[in-house]
């Protein structure tokens, strides 16, 4: 059974944030709001649930699956280290629109899809959110739409795509602008910025102190 739990009503996010973590520590994926577009998350631990995930959105491992976290200290046992430049980073961007990817820790037991033992990992600017990715730990996140389709930018526009599949949505209003995260890779020598959106590359570049190339 798939219910909408609308998040501005005190009781009914309390409700819908139960029935979202209870969804998650089962292996389920659910829909919530961010501060970009809805997204469609999952345990980001939890291989089947994160197969189950990409096999709702209708897509394969070779496009995988950030990872959302509900404060600044999480990373650090998510990584292989945290360079001064993610520091900087976090401390400047988030929460908000901005992606870091970086090594991930080789003793952690995930499969994102094909990341190249990497991570992408990001703060979301949202209250809804914040609460369930404390209260459940980091999730495996990507927009909430099926491949091809247009990002849902409401809890009614994730429904239309989902429907059953999907047992909770948590209904945190219309998200607005559909713009998505930058992101900026701290992999190579230096940073590189693979995708510019909300946040722009000369802020990147002044939150560092240095010139920061877009990748072709």
């Amino acid at each position: 059974m798939t219910t909408v739990y609308d998040c501005s009503v005190p009781d009914e996010r309390a409700d819908g944030l139960s029935a979202a973590a209870s969804a998650v520590r089962a292996g389920r994926s659910v829909v919530l709001p961010t501060d970009t577009v809805y997204g469609i998350g999952c345990d980001a631990f939890s291989r089947g649930a994160v197969t189950s995930l990409l096999a709702a959105k209708r897509r394969g491992p070779d496009m995988p699956v950030g990872v959302l976290v509900g404060s600044w200290a999480t990373i650090d046992g998510l990584v292989l280290s945290v360079p001064h430049e993610a520091r900087v980073l976090v401390e400047a961007f988030w929460p908000g629109d901005l992606s870091i990817v970086l090594p991930h820790a080789p003793s952690l037991q995930w499969d994102l899809g094909d990341t190249g033992q990497t991570v992408m990992l990001r703060m979301p600017l949202h209250p809804v959110a914040i609460e369930l990715l404390r209260e459940v730990g980091p999730m495996a996140v990507s927009s909430a739409n099926r491949s091809g389709n247009p990002p849902a930018a409401s809890a009614q526009e994730a429904v239309a795509q989902f429907g059953e599949d999907i047992p909770v949505y948590l209904d945190g209003g219309p998200s607005g602008a559909a713009v998505p995260s930058t992101i900026v890779s701290l992999v190579g020598p230096r940073p590189v910025v693979l995708r510019e959106g909300a946040v722009s590359l000369a802020a990147v570049a002044e939150a560092l102190g240095t010139e920061v190339p877009l990748a072709h």
